[in-house]
């Protein structure tokens, strides 16, 4: 009788052999004494047959049948089941009986599919792999048996390739259809699904059945455009960005998987760019357009519109991009200052202008509302002459034409006022700057070019009433004093917000031609003289 022993049966068995299934498997071939007449292991090679029509001995038909993958079975057939009265010449002797020791490595049937068994999938699946597709995945590749032949893992770098247009073999293009990015899945593909009777020539053997392991990490079309997610748009949005205008904005980049590949926060800075200009990438070029001030989005950027089959830094060829952005702030080269009256008194007669003497409070902040100073924390106003580029140009127009008691937003683009630069620790390079002001005081400035001017008339014997000690020369105490005197009197009026020595100082040498340190009659004119004489040498 036909002897079966099952000296090792796995604990997982999903499918045993059937009469009609393809087999693969190794066997040590002996006789009741041990001694051996055959061996596939000497071979190298499994033995591969169908089982149940008549390619084997009967024994082995029989004996085969419910084998597990992995299973060894010790059988022993009697010549009625072998090779009977007649042996097989010069290795099988008549009559004998024959012990084999045998290990399933393979199974498959002629009618079998591809069999997909997906053991992770994300909660959010918002698209799954279709013909056409281009992928990146990682798997690890192992025979029916579980012995590896091949890993992307290994070689850390996923596998890269369209699917369903015949660059994998059938039963891949199969089995990756439907899968979501994050998805892992186990493929088990038949050798005529697979390499075939002849297998790839080197790590695959012939009618082997495949099992892929299989993670997918990205997943686009080449017909693909950016798609934009917004997450956060403001209530308020008077603007939005445009081809030309500079942006500053924040961003966390990822790939599909969600592996961080960069990220602007983490550098404490922000991306600063021209919008629509080539400066950034043609997808996130497409992406910034139309977005407002604090505005969050999500940009999805396929390879052909980021960095393309190369990739680049640590960033793999042929991955899409997935941007999360926040923007902080933009403008346009072309902007001027932006003025927003908030409240302004009816009696309103009085209005600054250049030279003017002004006290105001002021809060300033980002676009985005990051406050960046405040007089008000400080516990006293702010003051300038206005014109004067004591303050930055943006701020100079801005002041322009208002009246004590009003209040304004004052909106700054960078080119007016701390350009690229910015202010270290205080003002970001290229920042948008949002100044609330209220004017408190206002002092009349002199006439533009003027230092000082006389409140009356001015005495025909000028240079005599300076020159105090009658020497004919005038040394600049003496000119500081007569001045002094003057404003003190009420007869003349210095400039206002200008420090004192340093007014007297500059008018003194204006009036010492010669650079001595004296001035005589001769040299010492006043300012409308000097215009005429100017005029009549024109």
């Amino acid at each position: 009788e036909l002897g079966v022993e099952r000296r090792f049966v796995p604990e997982s068995c999903p499918r045993e052999v059937r009469p009609g299934d393809f087999v693969r498997y190794h066997y040590l071939g002996a006789f009741p004494d041990g001694t051996r007449f055959d061996s596939s292991y000497d071979r190298g090679s499994t033995f591969n047959v169908f089982v149940g029509k008549g390619q084997l001995i009967a024994g082995m038909d029989k004996a085969l049948v419910g084998m597990c993958v992995n299973e060894r079975r010790f059988v022993k057939i009697p010549p009625k089941l072998a090779y009977g009265s007649e042996g097989v010449p010069g290795v099988i002797p008549p009559n004998a009986v024959l012990h084999f020791d045998v290990l399933l490595i393979d199974l498959w049937n002629s009618e079998d599919e591809v069999q997909v068994q997906t053991y992770f999938k994300p909660e959010k699946c918002p698209r799954t792999v279709q013909v056409s597709d281009f992928v990146r995945y990682h798997y690890n590749g192992t025979f029916l048996d579980g012995t590896l032949f091949d890993s992307s893992h290994n070689r850390m770098r996923t596998y890269d390739t369209y699917v369903g247009i015949g660059w994998l073999i059938p039963g891949m293009d199969q089995g990756l259809l439907g899968m979501c990015v994050g998805e892992k899945r186990i493929i088990t593909i038949p050798p005529f699904l697979a390499y075939g009777e002849e297998g790839d020539g080197k790590e695959i053997p012939g009618q082997a059945s495949l099992v892929f392991d299989v993670v997918l990490l990205d997943l686009h079309n080449p017909k693909d455009g950016i798609v934009i997610e917004n997450q956060l748009v403001p209530e308020s949005c008077e603007r939005r960005s445009q081809t030309g205008d500079f942006l500053r904005y924040h961003y966390n980049g990822t790939l599909l998987d969600g592996t961080l590949f960069d990220s602007s926060y983490s550098r404490n800075h922000t991306y600063d760019t021209y919008v629509g200009k080539g400066y950034v990438i043609a997808g996130m070029d497409e992406g910034l357009l139309g977005v407002c001030t604090g505005e969050k989005r999500r940009i999805i950027i396929p390879p052909h519109l980021g960095y393309g089959e190369e990739g680049r830094g640590n960033i793999p060829g042929s991955a899409v991009l997935v941007f999360d952005i926040h923007v902080v702030d933009f403008h346009n080269p072309s902007d001027s200052v932006s003025i927003t009256v908030n409240y302004k008194p009816s009696n309103c007669t009085v209005l600054s202008k250049k030279g003017d003497y002004l006290k105001y409070h002021y809060n300033a902040s980002l676009l985005d509302g990051t406050l960046l100073d405040s007089t008000h924390s400080l516990g006293k106003t702010y003051n300038i002459v206005l014109g004067s580029g004591q303050v930055v140009v943006g701020m100079d127009m801005g002041l322009q034409d208002m009246c004590v008691g009003e209040r304004r937003t004052v909106v700054i683009p960078p080119h007016l006022g701390y350009g690229e630069d910015g202010v270290e620790g205080e003002v970001p390079g290229s920042a948008v700057l949002v100044f609330d002001i209220e004017l408190l005081e206002l002092v009349s400035g002199l006439p533009e070019g003027y230092m000082f001017v006389w409140n009356g008339e001015v005495s025909p014997n000028l240079f005599e009433e300076i020159d105090q000690n009658h020497d004919g020369e005038v040394l600049l105490e003496e000119f500081s004093e007569y001045i002094k005197a003057q404003v003190d009197s009420g007869k003349g009026k210095l400039a206002p917000g200008f420090d004192f020595e340093m007014i007297v100082k500059n008018m003194f040498t204006n009036q010492d031609r010669d650079g001595n340190g004296k001035v005589t009659a001769e040299e010492f004119k006043l300012k409308d003289q000097e215009a005429k004489e100017e005029h009549d040498e024109l």
